[in-house]
């Protein structure tokens, strides 16, 4: 099961409009990862609606949930 991840960035600071990251795995889109600089958001592959982590929360979650390395 490879993934492949590919990105758009925005010819500007980062503000209001989103860095994109498109993850493929196996060559079918997995979803889509969303960073801007209040949040950072998940948007499943075929799905309309987007999952939201502010970055406190997102901190949390990875030193909750998170693995080492």
């Amino acid at each position: 099961m490879a993934h492949t991840v590919t990105f758009n960035v925005p010819q500007r600071a980062l503000g209001r409009e989103d860095i994109e990251f498109v993850v493929e795995r196996d060559g079918v889109r997995f979803g889509t990862l969303l960073v801007s600089k209040g949040a950072v958001e998940w948007r499943p592959a075929n799905k309309v609606y987007k999952r939201r982590l502010r970055w406190e929360q997102f901190d949390q979650l990875m030193q909750e949930s998170g693995r080492r390395v």
